[in-house]
């Protein structure tokens, strides 16, 4: 089985390492790791981990906590491909599809953003509507909108009235970005957590932004 580790620490030499150390003494195989952000002595990594069958996440909860300075953000269970798509890739992708370029933008960004679900949603004349979701987007669909349009990437309050209930139910955390034009944004949604931080609200605006201009 494998899980996604959200873990903040020290950002100093020899820290991953000891983490790493810690995670195999219970079983637990390192697969992939991606920095997703640092800051004034710390860092936040994406680890996917493969713990041995029957065994439970709780003990990698606990073996990285035993370890001074780290904190766990969230552990989930993990079913991406490991050579996961990039932006650049992703980018790439839309711009040589055949078929329904925003299918592929929101199946991609799923993947390359580490989210579970994402959607292009547009605004017209009768409300929102959604163009396009990846797997495992929810059926209920948020009819009134109130932060759109859209001019900046943002993150949004999982928890605000225009949330559908099966959402919040899933304590779902949102962002957004406007794709290039302001009645049309891409929507990310991670159902359990953990929070968006800058940085990734900073690559949900990049990626944004180009593909509206790969897209015209």
């Amino acid at each position: 089985m494998s899980y996604l580790l959200r873990v903040q620490l020290p950002d100093r030499p020899g820290s991953l390492g000891s983490l790493a150390v810690a995670l195999g003494s219970v079983g637990a195989d390192i697969l992939s790791l991606d920095v997703v952000e640092r800051g004034d002595g710390y860092a936040v990594d994406d680890l996917v981990v493969e713990l041995a069958h029957g065994s439970l996440p709780d003990t990698l909860l606990t073996a990285a906590e035993a370890l001074g300075g780290v904190r766990v953000d969230s552990i989930r269970p993990y079913t991406g491909l490991l050579d996961t798509h990039r932006e650049l890739e992703l980018i790439d992708q839309v711009a040589t599809a055949h078929d329904d370029r925003m299918q592929v933008l929101v199946d991609g960004a799923a993947r390359v953003l580490r989210v579970s679900w994402s959607i292009v949603a547009g605004i017209g004349p009768h409300g929102a509507f959604r163009v396009a979701g990846s797997a495992g987007a929810p059926e209920t669909h948020a009819g009134d909108v109130p932060w759109m349009p859209l001019e900046k990437p943002a993150i949004l309050d999982g928890s605000a009235d225009w949330v559908p209930e099966v959402w919040k139910d899933m304590d779902t955390t949102l962002a957004a970005a406007p794709l290039g034009v302001s009645d049309r944004v891409l929507l990310l949604g991670r159902s359990g957590g953990p929070e968006f931080r800058p940085s990734e609200l900073a690559r949900l605006g990049y990626l944004a932004g180009i593909v509206a201009t790969v897209l015209g």
